[in-house]
């Protein structure tokens, strides 16, 4: 194994961005908004 510089380290790309965690919560808060209609749906309301 080769040990890497901490130049090397710190040029590393990849990972986790913190965009795609936004992206994947926003995702995630959709789908339940979603699932929570169809589970309870509500009537419209005529005035």
């Amino acid at each position: 194994m080769k040990p890497l510089s901490q130049e090397s380290l710190k040029n590393m790309k990849g990972g986790f961005s913190i965009w795609a965690g936004v992206g994947i919560g926003a995702l995630v808060i959709f789908l339940s908004g979603i699932i929570d209609g169809i589970v309870h749906p509500k009537a419209c309301e005529e005035k």
